[in-house]
């Protein structure tokens, strides 16, 4: 087991240059033009397919890296140059997660590859668990899979929404019921193959913030999957059915994780340090700013009101970061969330990102409403931290049932 440390070492940080290197060269120049056009930005992916940080290599390094700094290092310096390009760039991560969360050894080397493709032809992959009247309450999901034993199919039929690379993916994974009778605990997930007749792409989401990144509704019209694509297999589902069905015969006892809750345990540190780069970067604007616009004859940051908020962005900022850190270190070296460490760190960094950006444009005044400066639109991009891979308000739900022993459903 990996000590827990504050200091990255020489290949990470060599490894976290680089990546800011990109971020500054190539995201930021082009975050206003993609954040205008609400496209994806397939120029910029397919450049980080070149350099090798759009692939599976390069993630899987960060994921298996021992001190568990690899990952949230990554989305740290990416979302820093630009929260919609990064999320592009990233995206694909929160169902290959799915997928190695949930998986079998043969359904991981089968399905995360086609997720990345290659520098020559870029694909992504698209995570599909919300949908219209199942957001945070999973237990209301009514998008059904039906094994059809005959010929050892599923049949998905539903909705989902507000899924990232949704109907533009080349895989998709989706979460289903299986039993509704045991509420979440009666969820799996699903790879649907490339070209699967019965999925299409539903509406296109117009954004607040991340606009460069592809949201959108997936629709589930009798799509069959062969059995192999039951992430985890039939034999574990069923026996992970019967397990939940005895439980709830004896009214409870031991909680039973379902398979969408599994992933977004495994991401949520991840989604922290994206918040922390968006913050870290609205911030350095913020104190560049500072130092080099006068009023009344002397730079800004010589006003006590401007200083003391910057030093508390600074503060809220290397909080936020250590709690990320914490819960990343835990999550590789297998240590239980017994405090919800994973969301204390997503919820921190998530309203941290949201106030700093506000604070950064208090302090560019007109300027920074305008998008002349690119904290206006990084205020706007922080806003989604507090919302998607649960709530704020989940995620102290989460952290309040934790530490009194409640169950999370």
């Amino acid at each position: 087991m990996a000590e827990f440390t504050m200091e990255l070492n020489d290949e990470q940080k060599e490894v976290r240059d680089w990546l800011h290197g990109f971020a500054a060269d190539v995201i930021r120049p082009a975050a206003a033009e993609w954040d205008e056009r609400e496209e994806t930005p397939w120029p910029v992916i397919q450049e980080a397919a070149k350099v090798g940080i759009y692939s599976l290599d390069f993630y899987a390094q960060q994921y298996f890296d021992p001190t568990g700094l690899g990952i949230p290092m990554a989305m740290e310096e990416l979302f820093w140059g630009d929260a919609g390009i990064a999320l592009s760039i990233v995206g694909t991560g929160l169902a290959a997660v799915g997928v190695l969360a949930n998986g079998t050894e043969e359904q991981i080397g089968t399905w995360i590859p086609q997720m990345y493709g290659d520098a020559n032809d870029v694909k992504v992959a698209a995570f599909c668990s919300s949908e219209p009247d199942a957001g945070s309450d999973v237990a209301s999901m009514r998008t059904r899979a039906v094994y059809d034993e005959a010929k050892d199919e599923w049949v998905l039929n539903g909705t989902k929404t507000w899924a990232t690379n949704g109907g533009i993916a080349n895989v998709h994974v989706v979460v289903a019921v299986v039993d509704p009778e045991l509420g979440s605990k009666g969820h799996a997930s699903f790879i649907v193959p490339p070209n699967t007749p019965g999925l299409s792409q539903g509406q296109k989401f117009k954004k607040h913030g991340i606009r460069a990144s592809h949201t959108a509704e997936v629709v589930l019209e009798n799509v069959r999957v062969p059995g192999s694509c039951l992430l985890g297999g039939k034999e574990k589902l069923d026996e992970r059915l019967a397990r939940a069905r005895e439980r709830a015969k004896a009214g409870g006892g031991e909680r039973v994780k379902n398979a969408a809750m599994a992933t977004f345990e495994a991401s949520r540190p991840a989604v922290g340090a994206m918040a922390v780069g968006t913050a870290r970067a609205a911030y350095e604007v913020a104190l560049d700013y500072a130092k080099t616009r006068e009023q009344f004859g002397r730079p800004v940051i010589d006003n006590q009101g401007v200083a003391f908020q910057l030093a508390d962005m600074r503060t809220s900022i290397d909080a936020a970061r250590l709690l990320v850190w914490r819960a990343s270190w835990m999550a590789v070296n297998g240590k239980q969330f017994t405090a919800a460490e994973g969301s204390m760190s997503k919820l921190f960094a998530s309203e941290t990102a949201k106030k700093v950006t506000a604070q950064a444009i208090q302090i560019l005044g007109g300027n920074g409403y305008t998008r002349e400066y690119p904290v206006e639109r990084m205020h706007r991009d922080a806003a989604i931290y507090t919302i998607f891979e649960g709530t704020s308000e989940i995620q102290r739900l989460v952290i309040a049932r934790t530490l009194s022993g409640m169950p999370i459903r």
